[in-house]
């Protein structure tokens, strides 16, 4: 159990690191383009667009330009919500993150239901394999003489943040 100065050092720890959010959300930002490379935008974590880019062939888009660029720009907003929740959970640990997706009614991109959830760790290794031209690696076996103490004491120690988060 802390002790009651643990306790004050860690709170303190914790309000200079919201008095540290605003800073990095503004630092936030995000980058989207079309399929073609016509369009590209960044915008900052509250939606200001910091720069767009047209290419000289966007002009034969005709009146898909308008609705192509407000596609590309919700985009990079999304990428900046992303970015500035990556960079707080980062700060304030995952926890605290997910409470203020709540509080703010604003869940991170990441967690939208129809976003891609992005490849499996098979396919990954798959494509790694096929790139690099090498045999597959086979799973390690369990060593001679593991047991199920072995396997309660890897998990008495295991670090979930030593995991990607879906961040």
């Amino acid at each position: 159990m802390p002790t009651t100065r643990e306790l004050i050092s860690q709170a303190r720890a914790r309000e200079e690191a919201m008095a540290r959010v605003d800073e990095l959300l503004a630092s936030a930002s995000g980058t989207a383009h079309d399929l073609d490379g016509q369009v590209e935008a960044t915008v900052d974590a509250r939606g200001k667009l910091l720069r767009l880019w047209l290419a000289p062939s966007a002009v034969n888009l005709g009146e898909r330009l308008g609705p192509l660029v407000v596609e590309i720009a919700q985009a990079a907003m999304r990428e900046a919500t992303q970015d500035g929740y990556n960079k707080v959970a980062l700060l304030l640990g995952e926890d605290m993150t997910s409470m203020i997706e709540q509080m703010t009614g604003m869940p991170a991109p990441a967690r939208a239901e129809d976003d891609d959830p992005g490849m499996t760790v098979e396919e990954f290794q798959r494509l790694r394999e096929e790139r690099l031209g090498s045999a597959p690696v086979p799973a390690p076996a369990s060593a001679p003489g593991s047991s199920a103490e072995d396997e309660d004491e890897y998990w008495d120690t295991f670090d979930p943040a030593s995991l990607r988060s879906d961040r």
